[in-house]
């Protein structure tokens, strides 16, 4: 008897078929557009933010390189899934191995991660500069902020370690194809011989922690800055500042949380409904970022215009 060609045997040789967004085939090509646009954005706004940090000395604070921290994370999120959701949207290649969809996983999993650090240390950036502005050098000094750094990429590291380790001791009989655009974990572990309840328990917990201590801490900071800037007379600069922050965070977190637990709990929604939320998820805090956090800043506004000017003198 021939062997179902869509059942997985019980190997780490056999590939994943991701599918793109079920339900939307037919719109395949006019979605590859979109997620093409927003790649280039992400691609050239975190770009220009990591060129010219780089390249001008005074852009070094605390801020500035929270700023280079996030523009990183954005550019390695969004590149571990649009470049392969745009080859199925385009080309109908739906083949993914075996490790490079569990790497994916890993990636995708602990940048988001990473993300809520950041913006939970930009929000305390903040705090220290609105609030206590005699001490901010003295708070966030170079030995603070590289082990914030680590803190921040060591959790989403220790997060991911264990649900990476579930996720490839799991046999995977049921089938190859995957109903999801990029190997997510509840979109793979439901090919899963026996039941992955662990592991789905596991990252709706852990997912559940982290995002709700970041937020509680981050609505925490914006609500004594908030506080304090309304006492003073000056106030409609730290105010708008804080309101795009806050803006910026609620379309990343809502869309995020929302997600997870969909793709847990939500039965009654339709995957292509999912999935396109997943994928907005990953995408479009990735575009917006380097806007409101990077090019509203004064400073490099002026060292992008620096670095435009500078080069158009020495063509």
């Amino acid at each position: 008897m021939a062997s179902d060609p869509f059942k997985c045997p019980n190997s780490s040789s056999f590939s994943f078929l991701l599918v793109g967004v079920p339900g939307l085939e037919a719109f395949h090509t006019y979605l590859g557009i979109l997620f093409c646009l927003g790649y280039i954005v992400a691609l050239v706004g975190n770009g220009v933010v990591l060129l010219v940090i780089g390249l001008d000395d005074s852009l070094r604070n605390p801020m500035h390189c929270l700023l280079a921290m996030l523009a990183v994370i954005d550019l390695v999120m969004v590149t571990s899934t649009v470049p392969k959701m745009l080859s199925i949207f385009w080309l109908d290649s739906t083949e993914t191995g075996y490790m490079a969809c569990f790497v994916q996983m890993f990636l995708v999993h602990s940048t988001t991660s990473e993300e809520s650090g950041v913006l939970l240390a930009m929000a305390f950036d903040r705090y220290v500069a609105i609030c206590h502005p005699l001490k901010y050098q003295a708070v966030l000094n170079r030995r603070t902020m590289i082990q914030m750094g680590l803190a921040i990429v060591g959790r989403g590291l220790l997060f991911m370690a264990p649900l990476a380790w579930m996720m490839t001791n799991l046999s995977y009989c049921r089938s190859c194809v995957v109903l999801h655009s990029y190997c997510e974990h509840v979109a793979v572990a439901k090919l899963a011989c026996a039941d992955p309840w662990p592991s789905n328990l596991y990252s709706v917990a852990g997912s559940s922690l982290i995002v709700g201590m970041d937020v509680a801490f981050i609505a925490v900071s914006y609500g004594v800055i908030l506080q304090a800037v309304l006492r003073k007379k000056s106030c409609r600069k730290a105010f708008s500042t804080c309101g795009c922050h806050i803006c910026v965070m609620l379309l990343y977190y809502i869309p995020g949380v929302v997600s997870i637990y969909i793709q847990a709990f939500g039965s009654s929604v339709s995957v292509g409904a999912q999935v396109l939320l997943a994928n907005l998820y990953l995408t479009l805090p990735t575009m917006l970022n380097p806007i409101v956090y990077s090019m509203r800043t004064k400073q490099i506004r002026r060292a992008v215009l620096k670095v435009l000017f500078s080069r158009k003198v020495h063509a």
